[in-house]
Order: structure tokens, then C-alpha cells, then sequence
């Protein structure tokens, strides 16, 4: 139980909000319009650079709108349910925390009586298979309190008739998206690039700016859910004119963000930097007889919102509140002792660790980690 010799030099491995960037200070923040309005032209230059840069890196496809939206990916997700879903049925997939929330909004809020849910447990994803793409299909991309994602877009055909709506905000920017396959896609600038919360992005395809404009949902919808004027799309979201206003420092960040990923190689980069983080836990789990993934199957594991469960013969036979016990004594022996902090399972998931191991992470921290998740677990376990 000899303490670690090395520590991680950046402690941050929470999954949201994320880790900066390497190297990032304050002074990233200098050229922030702080204190002009968001409406100025420079206000909205900056606004339209943040969506043409993502654009650009992440390749969405030319004819896709992409805007800034208030609430972070819990307000662009809501807002593409409440928008376009209800003028066909619709087909949910939930495996964890908070796609079942969707459920529930769309359920008891939205009060779609022609909804199938298709849920899974912890670890697991549910068929797809069962999946009608004559109705419209609700899903989270990778779900960040399981470590669970989808592996590919192959399963969602060309030809569908309904939309395919997907939360994929600790997805984007560290995972390969099919556009072609997504008709609605949101996340926010806190998970994989690191920025500052209360933002979301959206992505719209031809085919959900269509259902916009045809479509006209049964219950009324709050002034920043609104997306089209006069019958057609507020095509000026998606210049930089925002529905409210933006924190114009988090917008600097999220510039600083989009820079640095252009820096070390645009989206493929990001992809291996996160690829290379998974890589790193998964060679220790295969070494590591106390733990493994929570993800059931190799190919879906999350390399961003990495999940691990307690496997050891010790904990499994504790009581369910005292393996509960024992995983939080883990996890806070290691944030007093500042070498992780925020790596305790989400609070509705299984007892466990949650590392991030988005691009912002680097690989040299995560491997200075893993030692001390085992002097960590040794230590608990003899008490």
C-alpha cells in the first residue's frame, strides 16, 4: 500500500464540466468582448466564428444548420424534442441516467402517448434492432453516466421516413458522427473540448428544417425553444444572431477550444487523443483483477465517459450499501490526496469510477492515475 511516486499533473478528470486544454490560462480569455453587446457585428463575428469553425472541424455536411442555443445540451436536446417530435410516433433508446430522462419529458411532459421506449440496463445497449424508422428515434450517442456508446451509424438506414434526434454531447469532437445518418444532434462546449457551461449547440438536417416548417407542435413552446418565424426557420440563430445572450467570456473560450483542436490536427486528432486515453485504462483493466468496464461489450465502450465497475470477490459479497460505501471511500481518498477529482460514479449509475478521457485529457495523466487507483482500492479494501 506504498503511495504512488508519480501524480497526475493535471488532477482534473471530471465528465463535465471537462478538463481545459493543456496549457490553458486565464489570459486565453484576453480577447473576450466583455462588456459589448452580442449583438454587435463583432459580437455576432465572434458567435458565427464558433459555429463555422465547428463546422468545419467536426465536417458537417453544407446544407446542415448549426446554431448556439441556450442550457447547455439539456436546453438544445429539450428544445429538439419539444420542436420536432409529436407529428409521428416515436421510438426512444435509453441505457442510462439521462436518456431515461428524455423518456420521462416525452412521456409525462410532452404527453406522447404513441412513445416505445426501448431500455436497457447499466452496461448494456438495447436492441436496435427493434428500432421502426417510419417514426421518429430519440437517442443519447454515448451515454455519459454508463460508458456505454453506439458503435456506428450503420444501423439507422438512408432511407429512413422519421428523424433521428441524438444527444451526443460527450460524443462530438472524440467520436466519428454520421451526419448523413442524424437528422438532430446536440451537445455543449463543457464536455470534450473542455469550455465553460450554460451553452448548447445544435444541428439540424434538411429534412428536421423541413419538419420545422411543416409542423406545427400541439403545445406551445418558450421563447427559447423557438426556432422558426412566420413559418420558416430563424435562419439567423444559425448566423450567430442567438435566441438569448451568451456569456461572450465562455464564447472566447470556446474560440480557444476550436484553435487548439485546428492545432494538433482537427477532429482526427481529437479522436486519437481520446482513443489513446481508453487505450491506456483498457491495458490496465486487463492486468487489474479488481475492476473492469462497466460496458458489457468491448465495442461499445465509451473512450470519453469511461466507466469502471468493482469486481473483487471482497466487494461483491458486501451489502449494496456498503459497496456503495466503499467506492466513495475510494473516490475521496484520492481527491484529499489531489490526484483525482470527480471520478465517483454518477449518482444514479452503479457504484464505481467515472474518468474522462476526452481529448483535454492527457494520456500521461491517466497513466500516472491508474497506480493510484490501486493503492486506493488496497487501501480501502485492508481498513
Amino acid at each position: 500500500m506504498t503511495k504512488p511516486l508519480i501524480r497526475p499533473a493535471c488532477p482534473n478528470f471530471s465528465s463535465g464540466p471537462c478538463a481545459k486544454r493543456p496549457g490553458w490560462t486565464v489570459s486565453a480569455l484576453q480577447d473576450a468582448l466583455v462588456g459589448r453587446s452580442h449583438r454587435s457585428k463583432p459580437g455576432k463575428a465572434k458567435l458565427k466564428a464558433v459555429i463555422d469553425q465547428s463546422k468545419s472541424i467536426l465536417g458537417i455536411p453544407e446544407d446542415y444548420y448549426c446554431g448556439i442555443v441556450p442550457a447547455s445540451d439539456t436546453g438544445a436536446i429539450e428544445l429538439a424534442l419539444w420542436s420536432l417530435l409529436g407529428a409521428r410516433g416515436v421510438d426512444m433508446l435509453a441505457w442510462e441516467s439521462f436518456g431515461r430522462a428524455w423518456v420521462t419529458d416525452v412521456q409525462k411532459h410532452l404527453k406522447l402517448s404513441d412513445c416505445r421506449p426501448y431500455l436497457a440496463d447499466y452496461g448494456h445497449l438495447p436492441d436496435v434492432s427493434q428500432v421502426d424508422f417510419s417514426r421518429d428515434v430519440v437517442l443519447t450517442w454515448n451515454g455519459t453516466t454508463a460508458g456505454v456508446k453506439v458503435p456506428n451509424g450503420d444501423w439507422i438506414p438512408d432511407d429512413r421516413e422519421g428523424l433521428v434526434i441524438a444527444d451526443a454531447t460527450s460524443a462530438v469532437f472524440a467520436m466519428e458522427m454520421p451526419w448523413s445518418k442524424l437528422d438532430g444532434v446536440t451537445w455543449s462546449w463543457q464536455k470534450v473540448m473542455g469550455g465553460e457551461a450554460a451553452h448548447g449547440m445544435i444541428v439540424l438536417s434538411p429534412r428536421a428544417v423541413e419538419r420545422l416548417e411543416t409542423y406545427t407542435p400541439a403545445w406551445p413552446l418558450p421563447k427559447i425553444f423557438r426556432l422558426v418565424k412566420k413559418g420558416k426557420l430563424d435562419s439567423a440563430i444559425f448566423e450567430g444572431a442567438t435566441i438569448n445572450t451568451p456569456s461572450m467570456l465562455a464564447v472566447e473560450d470556446a474560440l480557444d477550444g476550436l484553435r487548439w483542436a485546428e492545432g494538433i490536427g482537427g477532429l482526427p486528432g481529437l479522436i486519437a487523443r481520446s482513443q489513446a486515453n481508453l487505450t491506456a485504462i483498457a491495458a490496465w483493466v486487463d492486468r487489474t483483477d479488481w475492476v473492469d468496464f462497466l460496458a458489457v461489450d468491448p465495442a461499445t465502450r465509451s473512450n470519453t465517459s469511461i466507466c469502471l465497475k468493482i469486481v473483487d470477490p471482497w466487494y461483491q459479497d458486501l451489502p449494496a450499501d456498503d459497496q456503495a460505501q466503499k467506492a466513495k471511500q475510494i473516490v475521496t481518498l484520492l481527491d484529499q490526496e489531489g490526484v483525482a477529482y470527480d471520478i465517483g460514479a454518477y449518482r444514479d449509475a452503479p457504484p464505481g469510477l467515472r474518468i474522462w478521457g476526452g481529448a483535454t485529457v492527457e494520456t500521461s495523466d491517466i497513466e500516472a492515475l491508474l497506480p493510484w487507483l490501486d493503492w486506493a482500492f488496497a487501501v480501502v479494501k485492508a481498513a
